[in-house]
């Protein structure tokens, strides 16, 4: 019978953390779990892999008989190329689009998005049309490793963005004021993913070729490379999809925003403004959620509206009808039932006067708390839960350490050495600790504990993104907040830069362990994957950081602005993920006498619906479970406006009954036409930003470089 990857399962782990991974199904007929190699196509006849033979019982122990067994019959890493220098080119230019693509997402949402399945299908779609125009690309087909090689790539650029740049480095500008250089960013992003990459080396073996933990979005991604490498089928519609819905969220996008700023720049150009004022009618950012006046009411006043955008839509229907639907609670409770009830004089008294702080703020000011509250003690307690993973993490050290050290090793010419790891580890380690100093104060002492935590908490990490496919960024982070509010009290700036070596350091190593399994399943060399992961980081930060520091608009980029003002966590970039940080880091230094009136009170409801939440979805049955609402949802909807919750659920509802009336298409279109609505929009975005402050950047570092 053949299998697939429901979209059902794709979306689960969005119901336990801040990190959606995206995933297109498996080829059918491929079984998910099982080192088959599906694609011989671009293979000599001489070069065909063997049939499997006689492994001897004695003396080989079952490690080195599994070992042995993939050597022969699945790996082909000597067989046909894999390193080359059109895939690392090819990997560096798909990775930096889509590290700006996860960028705009997680300025815009909170969320990164996993990029190994799009990329590959991109790649594929690109040499595809390529070998159409280049005879040379014709003789020396793009095959599957080729491919492999460059999602390894192209992911690790894509997972800087997602691991550093929307979670604590925006949030320490928003808390102390002072951006950093962009060259110190590039060298502290640089230096954490690094430490990422090498403390994933060791885990490898263990993880994916002893304990043979699925990491769905590995497995994933080796099966849309093995469909796209033999037939097509499938995996060509969905990359039709893909392209076709980027296309069409891209002038959606563009219609919106650039088209009439675009008119009016033509008539001033030509010397007719009334040409350009007639020419400029762009589609509406807000449509009204009912007509009339009360319609009217809801979107001045509440911000209850849709929003002409299809990031969040396609975000909706990737997180499924109950993180959905609790967002929708969350909207009406926090934007349509508070000000009647709570913020009222006939309330609790906390009266909120429009005149002075606009009700649309209300996701800054009072509700921010109690989400927060909820979202970080129902992570925590999703985390604890997770106690057999976290006992198992720690336990197998010694054996993930062991397996370097046997004598004879079966794949000592194929896995990364170990001195690889030693060695990365103690050039970027030390990077950190030096770096952590110079631009941070951090002491010496704070930064060693900061590396030798990031590497136990990447062990976590790891494990949960290799059995459940989510990667708990924002509870590691959250663990190490925890840890420095005892070190460190009161210091907000040294919580989150050590936030950011335990954050940022485990996405990467969960990341390239995501990426090794499908090199894994389809017979890559794991050697040449990590140098491809190292070019793709290379590539995250020469694009990704520079177009950072002109979304947000940094000062060092307006030096003859005195308090030029940033993007962050205003309407245009709520960036809830940088809000929540942030709110953590100043409630350990500052405390809750800070907080505003009856937040206090809030939170401890809320935190306690938190716990009660992440309790329930661990012990209550499935089918009770699944009626009760998300506390991820709940917590978003008090921290983004209340048009962006709705635009969500709509999304979430649209896919909800597709899949209901159409199982097998939404199986096979909803996860390829989200990601690439989600693409294109922000890939449009992003253009728009570099179109207006482009030239800043480059008057900027022309400032820092030469003054």
């Amino acid at each position: 019978m053949p299998r697939t990857r429901s979209v059902q399962q794709l979306r689960s782990h969005a119901e336990h953390g801040n990190e959606l991974i995206l995933a297109l199904p498996i080829s059918p007929g491929a079984d998910p779990n099982v080192s088959q190699p599906q694609d011989d196509t671009n293979l000599s006849a001489n070069d065909q892999l063997s049939s499997p033979g006689e492994i001897p019982d004695s003396p080989l122990s079952e490690i080195d008989r599994d070992d042995l067994n993939w050597l022969k019959n699945v790996y082909r890493g000597d067989k046909m190329p894999q390193f080359t220098l059109r895939t690392i080119i090819m990997g560096m230019m798909v990775g930096g689009v889509m590290s700006l693509s996860n960028l705009y997402v997680g300025l815009k949402m909170g969320w990164g998005f996993g990029v190994t399945v799009t990329s590959c299908v991109i790649a594929f779609a690109a040499f595809k049309m390529l070998e159409k125009i280049i005879p040379a690309i014709r003789r020396k087909p793009f095959n599957i490793l080729e491919d492999c090689t460059m999602t390894t790539c192209a992911s690790a650029a894509g997972s800087l963005s997602t691991g550093a740049l929307i979670s604590a480095v925006p949030a320490l500008y928003l808390v102390t004021g002072q951006p950093m250089i962009w060259w110190q960013m590039m060298i502290w992003v640089g230096c954490i993913a690094l430490l990422g990459v090498c403390m994933a080396i060791p885990l490898k073996r263990q993880m994916i070729n002893i304990d043979k933990l699925p990491f769905p979005s590995g497995t994933a991604t080796a099966g849309t490379l093995r469909t796209l490498h033999t037939t097509g089928g499938d995996a060509v519609a969905q990359a039709k999809a893909l392209f076709g819905c980027g296309l069409f969220a891209a002038l959606l996008n563009f219609w919106v925003d650039a088209w009439r700023p675009l008119c009016l720049w033509f008539g001033n150009l030509i010397g007719n403004v009334g040409l350009g004022e007639k020419l400029g009618w762009a589609f509406p950012g807000k449509i009204p959620l009912f007509p009339g006046k009360f319609g009217k009411m809801l979107m001045d006043e509440r911000t209850m509206f849709h929003e002409s955008s299809a990031l969040f839509l396609a975000a909706g229907a990737l997180m499924g009808i109950r993180v959905g639907t609790s967002l929708l609670i969350g909207a009406v409770i926090y934007f349509g039932t508070l000000p009647y009830y709570i913020f009222s004089e006939k309330g609790f008294g906390i009266v909120w006067d429009p005149a002075k702080i606009p009700f649309v703020n209300i996701s800054g000011g009072w509700t921010l708390w109690p989400a927060v509250a909820m979202m970080v003690t129902a992570g925590l307690t999703t985390f604890v839960l997770r106690w057999k993973t976290i006992a198992k993490s720690f336990s197998e050290l010694t054996a993930i350490f062991g397996v370097q050290k046997k004598q004879s090793d079966p794949l000592a010419e194929v896995e990364a050495p170990m001195w690889w790891f030693l060695v990365g580890v103690l050039v970027s380690g030390a990077a950190c600790v030096y770096f952590g100093h110079l631009f941070f104060s951090i002491r010496w002492w704070m930064g060693v504990i900061a590396v030798a935590l990031t590497f136990l908490l990447a062990i976590i990490a790891a494990r949960a993104t290799g059995e459940t496919d989510f990667t708990p960024i924002g509870a590691m982070g959250k663990i190490t907040q925890l840890t420095y509010g005892v070190l460190a009290p009161s210091n907000t700036t040294i919580n989150l830069a050590t936030a950011s070596i335990t954050g940022a350091g485990a996405c990467h190593s969960a990341d390239l362990l995501v990426s090794l399994k499908a090199g894994y399943l389809v017979g890559a060399n794991p050697r040449r994957q990590v140098l491809s992961q190292l070019f793709g980081v290379m590539a995250g930060i020469l694009i990704c950081v520079p177009v950072y520091l002109i979304i947000v608009r940094a000062p060092e980029f307006e030096p003859n602005v005195e308090e030029p003002a940033t993007n962050l966590c205003t309407d245009e970039f709520p960036a809830p993920s940088v809000t929540i940080w942030k709110s953590v880091a100043v409630l350990l230094a500052e405390g809750f006498s800070k907080l505003p009136n009856y937040s206090v009170v809030a939170m401890c409801i809320t935190g306690a619906l938190g716990i009660a939440l992440a309790l329930a979805d661990e012990f209550l049955p499935k089918h009770y479970a699944k009626w009760l609402p998300s506390a991820t949802g709940l917590g978003i909807a008090g921290v983004v406006q209340a048009q962006q919750s709705i635009a969500m659920f709509i999304g979430a509802l649209v896919a909800w009954l597709w899949m209901k009336n159409y199982p097998k298409s939404g199986e096979k279109f909803i996860v390829a036409g989200s990601s690439g609505l989600i693409a294109g929009e922000s890939l449009m975005g992003v253009t728009i930003k570099l179109w207006e402050g482009g030239p800043v950047i480059f008057k900027g570092i022309w400032h820092s470089l030469f003054g």
